[in-house]
Order: structure tokens, then C-alpha cells, then sequence
């Protein structure tokens, strides 16, 4: 796991060294507003130090497609997880049914799910970009089954070309 240390403020060196009064008051001011600035920005979170702590780990598995370009499978920042789109190119080539690419594409997003120890009801947030609107009753019929009765907010879209021409894509958002 990589760390990042995002540094909510700096002092200059010689506040820290300089025990008069005004700087005794400058520390205490910026601190205090380092303070209310991270509770704003990340409720969760504490101060220690001066610096706020965020952990990114970079998810990968096997049971799903390897990233066809420079981008990961999925990314775990701290509790969330950023599921990149995920598609079902060997079955577009070939010429599959929509819900079976839907299925696939449903397959790998849970396979990429479990290697970060979530499962479906912990998404958030889901994205469906179609090649064609026509098939969203079949594409949303296999996408409401993997979801219980309290499924994620969504949007779905239709663009003009996917990646690999397939022709559905899922990404997602999930936290624990």
C-alpha cells in the first residue's frame, strides 16, 4: 500500500524555533485554521501533526480483463473504491447477446469487487454508457439482479463508440 501524505499546512522553520509571542500566536491561528479547513473537506478525519493521512492502494485481480491502457482496474482511497469502466470485449467480438456482455461485465466488476473485500452492497454509485438506448430494458434487467433492494444511485448514457466497440460499459463507486 502507498501512502500520501497531504500537507494540510506548513510553518515556516523559524516559528517553530522562535518562541515569541507573535509567532506562538501564528502557529495557533494557522493550526486552528488547518483545523476547520480538513473538517470541511474530510469530516472523517483528524488532524495529527499538521498532516492528514489518505492511503491509496491500486486493486488488481486476475478473474477480471487486465486495463487495455495507463489506468488501473480499480483504485482504494482510504474506503472508497473508483471500479474503472469494465467491458466485455471477447464477447462483443463474438458476437454475444447484450445481456450475456452485461453479464460478463457485471462478472468482473464483482470479481474486482471481492479483491478489494466488498461485494454489490457496498456500490454506491454506478455509470452505464450504451452504444445503443435501445437495449437498456435487457442491459437493466441483468444489472438489476446483481443489486438487492437498495440499489445505487446511476446514470445511464448512450455514446457514440465504446472502447473495443463493445457495447456496454459499467464503472462504479464503492465504499465500506
Amino acid at each position: 500500500m502507498t501512502l500520501l501524505f497531504v500537507v494540510v499546512f506548513l510553518q515556516r522553520k523559524e516559528i517553530f524555533l522562535n518562541k515569541d509571542k507573535k509567532s506562538d500566536e501564528i502557529y495557533r491561528h494557522n493550526w486552528r485554521f488547518s483545523q476547520e479547513l480538513l473538517s470541511k473537506l474530510h469530516p472523517k478525519s483528524t488532524l495529527k501533526s499538521g498532516l492528514y493521512f489518505m492511503s491509496k492502494q491500486i486493486i488488481h485481480t486476475d478473474k477480471a480483463p487486465a486495463a487495455i491502457g495507463p489506468y488501473s482496474q480499480a483504485v482504494l482511497v482510504n474506503d472508497t473504491l473508483y471500479v474503472s469502466g469494465q467491458i466485455a470485449f471477447a464477447l462483443a467480438e463474438a458476437g454475444a447477446s447484450i445481456q450475456d456482455e452485461t453479464t460478463q461485465v457485471m462478472e468482473n466488476i464483482k470479481a474486482i469487487l471481492e479483491a478489494a473485500d466488498m461485494t454489490y452492497e457496498n456500490v454506491v454509485k454506478a455509470s452505464i454508457f450504451v452504444k445503443d438506448l435501445q437495449n437498456f430494458v435487457a442491459i437493466n434487467e441483468v444489472y438489476g439482479s446483481y443489486f438487492g433492494a437498495n440499489p445505487p444511485a446511476r446514470e445511464t448514457v448512450q455514446v457514440a463508440r465504446l472502447p473495443k466497440d463493445v457495447n456496454v460499459e459499467i464503472s462504479c463507486i464503492a465504499v465500506k
